[in-house]
């Protein structure tokens, strides 16, 4: 026994080193007492090892009688010599019981208050835990202390906390938009399709994808959640309301129109059926008995499928064909192209509706849409003219020629540099015949061509003549329909 009444410090360091990792640790309660081995027992009569107790008297009364020596039991039950304060009163061995049964180790009563000091080694090999927050304080304490005064410890000590916070992120468990794209390309990398998909299809072929991902991931009684569909009409914002399985209807009747291009089946049964996207929507809900359900996703997406197939083995003279909308009509490339951004939409629409998170197109393919809608402009702002809609031309030159034009900058996602003709549909824009700028983000002009938002709201940055500014920002918003 020492002068502070435990094993050696050799021992300590021993079962420490066995319960707990790195090393020793000075502060006691780290000491898991319960599982340590308590200290053998000297044998009844002997007596304590020499180092262990200090050489002290012995009383006159004892050494003049012939008794025998006393055990430590004896000694420990009668009054002891004044002492005094020292090493001596704290080593004398406890009391035990007549019978020989020890009783439970007691804790050392003496507690060090003094900061733990930790080698370097030891306080390095801490720096894990402490970044997850699983050290004592005591160790918190030694570990930060550290940490003020070695460079190396603290870089390594911030790029643990670093990684933690990746432990702990609170981003979407959803998988990213582009993976199945992303997959794909990596697929035909390896071992191109035989018969690929036609480059102006791939964003009708995403768009439908992503869609059906979100109908995959959503409940039978989502289904039926209300959704409110918006676009411009009549110079003011209109809205239909109705509900997922709506949504799905109507994008199934419109698609028809590509699917009578290419002589596949018009699940309204065509003949009779309109043109007009719009009344087929109505045509559709009015024949359908029973509010649409979670049954319209399948026809929905195997018209998407079959429209792709024979897109891809109809060849290149296909792309061509001419799509009816019945007040205008687009080529198949086009019409597929529109037909992804109102799939687009509408699954913005639909995941608003259910909370669901619904990120915007690629920007290869949203920078086709965008371009789409710019080729259409000229047209929309003759036909607004002719309805008294819109200034009238000031400078008409022939076809082909360049004439005045609005510079149409569209930034970020999916942006790039457009000019509108004005005055006419058949003249070219240029650069140099510019007489407005516009500037808007790219998703937030695809919404304005959804009529998703007002003309008003939509101009971010403009610079020009302000009749032309106004012009074509309300005909881009005339391009949106149901």
């Amino acid at each position: 026994m020492t002068g502070g009444g435990r094993e050696s410090e050799g021992g300590e360091e021993e079962v420490r080193g066995a319960r707990r990792i790195p090393g020793p640790r000075g502060a006691a309660d780290d000491l898991d007492l319960a599982s340590v081995p308590l200290p053998p027992l000297p044998p009844p009569g002997g007596s304590a090892p020499d180092e262990a107790v200090p050489e002290q008297s012995q009383p006159a009364s004892a050494s003049a009688s012939g008794d025998a020596p006393e055990t430590p039991e004896s000694d420990a039950g009668e009054p002891e010599p004044d002492l005094g304060p020292g090493p001596a009163a704290e080593a004398w061995p406890e009391a035990e019981p007549a019978d020989g049964t020890p009783e439970p180790h007691a804790p050392d009563p003496l507690v060090s208050s003094a900061p733990v000091v930790l080698p370097h080694q030891v306080l390095k090999a801490l720096l894990g835990a402490w970044a997850l927050s699983a050290c004592s304080a005591e160790e918190t304490a030694a570990v930060e202390d550290h940490l003020t005064g070695c460079a190396p410890c603290a870089d390594e000590a911030l790029r643990l906390r670093d990684a933690v916070g990746l432990l702990h992120t609170d981003g979407s468990l959803d998988l990213d938009p582009t993976l199945r794209t992303r997959v794909l390309d990596g697929c035909f990398g390896r071992r191109p399709a035989r018969i690929p998909v036609p480059e102006w299809a791939a964003p009708y072929d995403a768009e439908t994808a992503r869609l059906d991902a979100l109908l995959r991931d959503i409940g039978d009684s989502e289904w039926h959640a209300p959704v409110r569909l918006q676009w411009f009409e009549e110079e003011r914002q209109v809205s239909r309301r109705t509900t997922v399985a709506g949504v799905i209807g109507h994008l199934m009747a419109v698609d028809g129109l590509l699917s009578a291009a290419l002589g596949l089946d018009d699940p309204l049964d065509g003949g009779k059926t309109p043109l007009d996207p719009t009344e087929r929507t109505e045509t559709y809900w009015s024949a359908t008995r029973r509010p649409p359900t979670r049954a319209v996703r399948e026809p929905w997406r195997a018209q998407s499928h079959e429209l792709i197939r024979t897109a891809s083995f109809a060849g290149r003279n296909v792309a061509e064909t001419s799509v009816s909308y019945g007040a205008f009509a687009l080529p198949l490339q086009d019409a597929a192209l529109d037909r992804a951004f109102e799939c687009w939409v509408h699954g913005g629409d639909i995941a608003d509706a259910v909370d669901y998170p619904y990120p915007a197109p690629s920007a290869a393919h949203l920078h086709r849409m965008i371009d789409l809608a710019a080729r259409m402009l000229p047209a929309a702002l003759a036909g607004r003219r002719s309805a008294g809609l819109a200034g009238p031309a000031k400078d008409l030159v022939a076809a082909g020629a360049p004439g005045r034009s609005l510079h149409l900058e569209i930034e970020g996602h999916g942006g790039g540099d457009w000019y509108i003709a004005l005055d006419s549909p058949a003249a070219v824009g240029a650069p140099e015949r510019a007489v407005a700028q516009v500037a808007l983000d790219g998703v937030e002009f695809c919404r304005l061509v959804a009529g998703h938002i007002s003309p008003v709201e939509a101009a971010a940055g403009q610079e020009g003549d302000r009749e032309a500014i106004r012009d074509v920002l309300f005909a881009a918003a005339s391009l949106s329909r149901l």
